[in-house]
C-alpha cells in the first residue's frame, strides 16, 4: 500500500464505503416491513458502537502517524545540530586537517539536503546518494584519525572525534525514522471497519422510512479526509505534510 498513490486510496475508499452503505441501504429495505421497532433500535445501538470503534481506531491510528512524523522532525533537527557541533570543533583539529574536515562537512550538509529533497520514487537517486555520504562519512573519519596522530590530546582532536561519532549515529537514527510507517493491517482493520459502518448507516436508513444520504456522505467523506492526512503523514517525502529542512538549510547558510 505504501507505493500507492494516497489520493487513490482515499477515492477508493470513499468508493467503497458508498457501495457498502448502498448494499446496506438495499438490504435494510428488504427487511423494512419484516422488522419491528426493537430490531430497528437494536440496529441503531450497533451502529453507534461501530462508529464509536471507528473514531477509536481513527484517533489509535492518527496519534501513532503523528509520532512518527514528530520523530522524523526531531531527527533532522538532532543531526543538524550533531553536524553544527562537529563544525565548529574542527577548529581545534592541527592543520591542515581543520580546514579539510570543514570543507569535507559542508559537503556533508550539501548531500544530507540533496537525500531530503529526493522522492521516494528515485530509488537509485537514493541510493547513490546514501553511497556518497557513507564514503565521505570514512573519509572524514581517515582525516579525524590522521589529525589525532598528530595532535592525541583529548580536549582538542578527541572533542573532535567525540562530535563526529554522534554526528554518525543521528545519521543512522534519521535513516530508520524514515523507515518507520504506520503497520499495514492497522490501515486494513481501519478500512475494514470502515466499510462496515457504511454499511450498517446505510441498513439503519434503509429499515426507516426515509433515507439520509447527504449526512452521510458528508460523513463519508470527512473519514475519508482524516485517513488521507493519516497517510499523507506517513509518508516523509511525498504528499502534502513534509518534514520540513529549516535547520539543515540554516546550517548550510551559516
Amino acid at each position: 500500500m505504501y507505493n500507492l498513490n494516497s489520493i487513490l486510496i482515499v477515492a477508493l475508499l470513499f468508493v467503497l464505503i458508498l457501495l457498502a452503505n448502498e448494499g446496506g441501504y438495499w438490504l435494510g429495505h428488504y427487511f423494512q416491513t419484516r422488522t419491528d421497532e426493537d430490531v430497528k433500535n437494536h440496529t441503531n445501538t450497533i451502529q453507534a458502537g461501530t462508529l464509536g470503534l471507528l473514531a477509536l481506531i481513527l484517533g489509535f491510528t492518527f496519534n501513532m502517524a503523528l509520532q512518527r512524523y514528530n520523530s522524523r522532525s526531531e531527527a533532522v533537527i538532532d543531526e543538524a545540530n550533531a553536524i553544527g557541533t562537529a563544525l565548529l570543533r574542527t577548529q581545534l583539529l592541527p592543520q591542515p586537517y581543520d580546514s579539510l574536515t570543514h570543507a569535507q562537512l559542508q559537503k556533508y550538509i550539501t548531500l544530507r539536503l540533496a537525500v531530503s529533497n529526493t522522492g521516494t520514487a528515485s530509488v537509485d537517486e537514493l541510493q547513490r546518494l546514501n553511497q556518497e555520504t557513507r564514503k565521505l562519512q570514512n573519509e572524514i573519519w581517515i582525516s579525524a584519525v590522521k589529525a589525532a596522530r598528530l595532535d592525541p590530546r583529548p580536549v582538542t582532536t578527541g572533542y573532535f572525534i567525540s562530535s563526529l561519532n554522534g554526528m554518525i549515529d543521528t545519521y543512522g537514527l534519521r535513516n530508520a525514522a524514515l523507515q518507520m510507517h504506520v503497520p499495514e493491517i492497522i490501515l486494513y482493520l481501519l478500512f475494514i471497519v470502515f466499510a462496515m459502518s457504511g454499511a450498517l448507516m446505510g441498513y439503519a436508513s434503509g429499515l426507516g422510512r426515509k433515507r439520509t444520504t447527504l449526512p452521510t456522505m458528508t460523513m463519508s467523506f470527512l473519514i475519508c479526509l482524516v485517513v488521507f492526512i493519516i497517510i499523507d503523514l506517513d509518508r516523509p517525502k511525498r504528499g502534502i505534510i513534509k518534514v520540513k529542512q529549516e535547520s539543515m538549510q540554516q546550517l548550510q547558510q551559516e
